[in-house]
């Protein structure tokens, strides 16, 4: 039997499209700079290391190191442990699409297994696997889940975006572990039908901290699919298309698993980078509007009379959010929330979601001004794909009758369109996390080989991965 052509499409892209793009390659390297930066950054936070430690303490054989930590964990959890820490702090790159997401989720899968493959292949007497490897299979993966997204919106249904995670790593880790065609249909198929997770955790009133694992399980669940696949474990071909059965049936409500695009390295070219906020991606334009504004607004705030913030479609369906909030998930995903932190204190950092600023009473007081509506014509150039903007307005109305202006962002800061103005932040971004986790002179070291070192797409994985590692 004949598996499903969407299927077919991605595992013949997977382990046979040439990736030309030059482009798509120096914005894999960011990328991977950064979720390293995210990972190193997440170590701080206990509510995040404590889901780290291999359950147990024995040695691995080929075991996977998890980067900034002294873990080395086998493939499975090495994966989970890896995107938890880039996932934790909501501060890795996004896609927005009808399904939104962050593709960097899938460096857990690529990592864990790169070095697991890695190892085997020197035991073996073959050459390991390059960190340009890595690049590929991110850009990879990056395009599968990005471009499911352009044609899919699971958030519509219910689901999580996560789902996506699961069949791009699926995907990318079955190809990494040396598997042929068989068996990338096997592994794509068995976590199609492996279903799609509820977005309950994202939403009030059960907003919590699942929702910055909830990738972690993803990818790890994709590597298993890629593991099963390459012992053997048969594929189902209509996993997606079989009556009644199938994931159209159930998931999408007989709604067409489709790829909008042909696979290539589109979504890679034109993912988003969270450089200077830790907030959820529609909101990123509104803060830095609020932060424009920050200077009029702080010694005036008893004369405020009302705050219109004006967005897109999207962000008024996942994070309009006036409160109450139970948590630091429940603030980083209030769009509210992160523009009034950002009136009133002109920066917005993770510690923003924490006690005790999150019982700072003037935070509730702003919200209580604010009117959130949408603006159609950012919602249309938000899916425009030339266009791919994320808009957002803020304006202030005092009392007296007088207003401030108001302060359009169309495009956030990690944009394509403002990629060279980010680079030397997001560099920035890294150099401070690893300071923060690492010793001076290795902190420094890692800098430099992964910010600045023409080699590193020479260096081999598992090597790249030992340096990664604490003592």
């Amino acid at each position: 039997m004949a598996y499903d052509p969407v299927l077919q499409e991605i595992a013949d892209y997977v382990l046979s499209a040439h990736i030309e793009s030059e482009e798509a390659y120096q914005t894999a390297r960011i990328a991977l700079m950064d979720s390293l930066a995210c990972a190193a950054a997440a170590t701080e936070h206990p509510e995040c290391t404590k889901l780290l430690p291999p359950i147990c303490s024995a040695a691995v054989p080929d075991g996977v190191h998890v980067p900034a930590t002294p873990y080395v964990a086998d493939p499975l959890h090495g994966a989970f442990a890896i995107t938890a820490l880039i996932r934790w702090l909501d501060y890795n790159d996004t896609w927005l699409a009808r399904e939104w997401g962050h593709p960097s989720d899938n460096f857990g899968a690529i990592l864990a297994a790169a070095e697991y493959a890695s190892r085997r292949r020197r035991r073996w007497g073959e050459a390991p696997y390059r960190v340009a490897d890595v690049l590929t299979a991110a850009i990879k993966a990056y395009e599968i889940q990005g471009v499911l997204a352009l044609g899919v919106s699971l958030n519509r249904r219910g689901f999580d975006h996560v789902h996506f995670v699961k069949l791009a790593s699926a995907a990318v880790a079955t190809w990494l572990l040396g598997g042929g065609r068989e068996e990338v249909l096997s592994a794509l198929s068995n976590a199609l039908i492996d279903g799609a997770p509820l977005r309950t955790y994202r939403h009030f009133p059960n907003t919590g901290p699942r929702k910055s694992w909830a990738a972690a399980d993803a990818t790890s669940r994709g590597l298993w699919f890629a593991l099963l696949a390459l012992r053997g474990e048969p594929g189902y071909p209509t996993a997606a298309t079989a009556p009644v059965w199938g994931f159209e049936a159930v998931v999408l409500g007989g709604e067409p698993l489709r790829l909008e695009r042909p696979l290539g390295s589109y979504v890679m070219e034109n993912v988003l980078f969270k450089v200077a906020y830790p907030a959820e991606f529609h909101g990123q334009t509104a803060v830095e509007a609020a932060l424009r504004l920050h200077p009029l607004v702080r010694e005036r705030l008893g004369e405020l009379e009302r705050i219109r913030i004006e967005t897109q479609e999207s962000a008024v369906r996942i994070i309009d959010k006036p409160g109450p909030f139970r948590n630091p998930a429940d603030r980083d995903h209030s769009l509210q929330y992160m523009t009034a932190v950002a009136l009133l204190y002109g920066e917005l950092r993770y510690e923003h979601y924490l006690e005790p600023i999150a019982s700072d009473p003037r935070i509730p007081e702003l919200i209580a001004k604010m009117e959130v509506v949408e603006n159609p014509e950012f919602s249309r150039a938000y899916l425009d794909p030339e266009r791919r903007s994320i808009a957002n307005a803020v304006q202030l109305f005092f009392r007296d009758g007088t207003q401030s202006e108001r302060v359009v962002v169309e495009f956030p800061l990690g944009h394509r369109r403002r990629r060279q103005e980010a680079l030397p932040l997001l560099r920035e971004k890294f150099r401070t996390a690893l300071l923060r986790v690492y010793p001076e002179r290795k902190a420094e070291r890692i800098y430099r080989l992964v910010a600045e070192d023409a080699g590193l797409p020479e260096l081999p994985v598992d090597r790249f991965l030992e340096e990664l590692a604490l003592p």
